[in-house]
């Protein structure tokens, strides 16, 4: 642990989506919780559980999922660790991908794809309808307005309350919105990749959740920064990242994840992080995004 002890994620503010599912403004990602590869069982099944339950217990209420982790196996981890659901629980999950192996992902965003996978995701989780369901990818074989009236088609059912999108641009999402409503997109961001700034910034005016991952980045020099940053404020580079996006701006829900209880208090942690003003703007301007994608 950093000097910076457990904390609950309520203290970072709350976020609504859709209008009426308010959470608190940091999430879990439950991808890491499966095998490597993301791909079959985790290595130690006792830790992944204690890591969901460490994660309710301080405070998350809203846990990012798909039905490709694993496959299946990220939420059925969650089914076993915290069913029945604590009230306030939102669980957001996503159909799109197929697996065939270890690291390996293929496109399926076919109407009839996305209708079985969705079935299956509330078979697993126990569930009438999914909280929040995102296409988890747009399919390049498949056309993208037929993936997302498919999507619209199962909300009319019922079987899900609120639509949100993945690796998607702006583009994916006006023309998503035509058809039904977003409330969520998630994208990789951090301060060091800041490709996405102008769909964060879209999100932002138009009242829509930006789920970022990947939140530290690849670029070697944000490394030496951070670890600047992160000693003057006694922070861990993690947290460090997190207190950058959570001050980026309020429609951001960070959905940091781990297979560790230690790892996912420390990164709670990051609710009750305070970044001065001058740490922030180093952080903001590691990379930049270039002028032309800016909003």
């Amino acid at each position: 642990m950093s000097q910076i002890e457990a904390v609950s994620a309520a203290a970072a503010g709350t976020i609504t989506l859709g209008g009426d599912l308010t959470v608190n403004r940091l999430g879990y990602g439950a991808m890491r919780i499966t095998g490597q590869g993301i791909w079959g069982p985790p290595a130690d099944r006792p830790a992944a559980l204690a890591t969901l339950r460490r994660a309710i217990e301080l405070g998350v209420n809203f846990i990012d999922t798909a039905d490709s982790y694993g496959p299946n196996v990220s939420e059925e981890l969650i089914t076993e660790a915290l069913y029945p659901y604590p009230a306030d629980l939102v669980i957001a999950t996503k159909g799109g991908w197929e697996r065939c192996g270890p690291g390996q992902w293929l496109h399926n965003a076919s109407p009839k794809h996305l209708a079985e996978a969705l079935e299956g995701s509330l078979k697993r989780l126990r569930l009438d309808r999914i909280d929040i369901y995102q296409l988890h990818i747009p399919d390049p074989a498949v056309s993208y307005d037929a993936s997302m009236e498919a999507l619209a088609r199962l909300r009319e059912q019922g079987k899900i309350r609120h639509i949100g999108l993945s690796n998607v641009t702006q583009e994916h999402i006006e023309r998503g919105r035509k058809i039904v409503p977003i409330v969520s997109v998630q994208n990789r961001y951090g301060f060091a990749d800041r490709e996405w700034d102008y769909v964060v910034e879209y999100c932002e005016r138009n009242g829509i959740a930006f789920l970022p991952w990947a939140p530290l980045g690849q670029a070697k020099k944000s490394h030496e920064v951070v670890e600047k940053v992160a000693k003057e404020i006694g922070a861990t580079r993690l947290q460090t990242a997190l207190a950058w996006l959570l001050r980026r701006s309020k429609n951001i829900l960070p959905i940091p994840g781990t297979s560790s209880p230690a790892h996912v208090e420390e990164n709670i942690a990051s609710a009750g992080l305070e970044l001065p003003d001058a740490a922030f703007r180093e952080l903001s301007e590691v990379n930049p995004p270039p002028a032309s994608l800016r909003g």
